[in-house]
């Protein structure tokens, strides 16, 4: 199914197929086994946890969740703590009471609405409260195994400073890697790109000295270890 922006935002990659076929190798070769580093225990939890990930880090959210889910791992029982119960648990994470209602709000819908199991399209996972087209995307992704690619602020950083997807805005960039990413490799794609977006291709200073992907990225000057030797600057001609 192309996605809805395709058509109309037309995101031009410096990449043909045979070159991003290139890039997610070496980004496999470089991390054989991506996944999700948030803690779950089946697609409820995850759906929970990816809610709770916004504007928070990944190692924020396990910390909190850990507690919660050993209480609570179904809709059922997320409901039964209520949206105070819930709080208790979250408030070391950012935007706490909101997220506390959401999770309350999603949990009762998916039992009102689903029958108590977690929906398997897009259409119906935004439904749910707190669950946007990112969220959706992950949770098609990594519960269902659907080549699904959710474009956060590392996709989108590693999409435009390489020039793999370039685009204006996160739905410009998602339709922009659905078109130029190999079929092989749109299961993984997007934990590659964000793996490689959060460790390597950092948002004030790209790490280039050990990226994998270098000497295809469009990203110039390349920056250098910082820890190696400086390289000597050239003596002046001497003109005559």
């Amino acid at each position: 199914m192309p996605h809805p922006m395709a058509k109309a935002a037309k995101p031009r990659s410096k990449f043909n197929r045979a070159k991003a076929a290139e890039l997610f190798a070496a980004l496999a070769a470089d991390r054989p086994d991506p996944r999700t580093e948030l803690d779950f225990v089946n697609p409820f939890t995850l759906v929970v946890a990816v809610a709770l990930s916004a504007q928070a880090t990944d190692v924020g959210v396990n910390k909190a969740t850990k507690k919660l889910f050993a209480v609570a791992d179904t809709p059922e029982r997320m409901l039964a703590l209520g949206e105070a119960g819930v709080a208790g648990y979250i408030k070391t994470i950012g935007l706490w009471r909101n997220k506390a209602k959401n999770v309350i709000a999603l949990s009762k819908k998916i039992i009102d609405d689903f029958g108590g199991e977690v929906p398997r399209t897009r259409d119906e996972l935004v439904t749910l409260p707190g669950v946007g087209r990112k969220t959706a995307n992950v949770v098609l992704n990594e519960a269902f195994g659907e080549p699904t690619i959710a474009v956060d602020t590392h996709i989108f950083r590693v999409s435009n400073r390489t020039g793999l997807a370039p685009g204006k805005t996160p739905d410009h960039v998602e339709a922009g890697l659905e078109r130029i990413t190999p079929p092989d490799f749109k299961k993984g794609a997007h934990h590659w790109l964000i793996l490689h977006g959060r460790y390597v291709c950092k948002a004030r200073t790209p790490e280039c000295w050990q990226c994998a992907i270098s000497h295809l990225c469009a990203f110039k000057p390349k920056t250098r270890d910082p820890e190696a030797p400086a390289i000597p600057k050239r003596a002046p001609l001497n003109r005559r």
